[in-house]
């Protein structure tokens, strides 16, 4: 039995792009669980620092997201939302961990 693994990242989002990285991150929980994964949402600035925004999403196993990985590398859609927000500069910088999920 394989474990699963959840993704965490953390950004540094531009203040004033707010709406462009609120896009981007539709478009990519669309993708994730198109491509075999459970997004957990996006979480945007509300009180505190504002230039801060987070996701999470999980994956059955390691493996499982090192698949979805390389999938998204040629997925047009994919390609597409990374390409918008390289356009917009709406991410200064990302962080990515990797968690072991808890789950009843």
């Amino acid at each position: 039995m394989s474990n699963p693994v959840t993704v965490h990242l953390r950004y540094e989002i531009d203040a004033d792009k707010t709406p462009e990285f609120r896009e981007y991150g539709q478009r990519w929980i669309r993708l994730v669980e198109r491509l075999g994964g459970t997004h957990h949402g996006y979480f945007l600035p509300s009180e505190g620092d504002s230039d801060e925004a987070f996701a999470l999403f999980t994956f059955s196993s390691l493996a499982a997201y090192e698949q979805y990985r390389l999938a998204a590398e040629t997925d047009p859609e994919c390609v597409e939302a990374y390409r918008f927000a390289v356009e917009t500069k709406c991410i200064r910088r990302y962080e990515r961990r990797f968690l072991a999920p808890v789950f009843e």
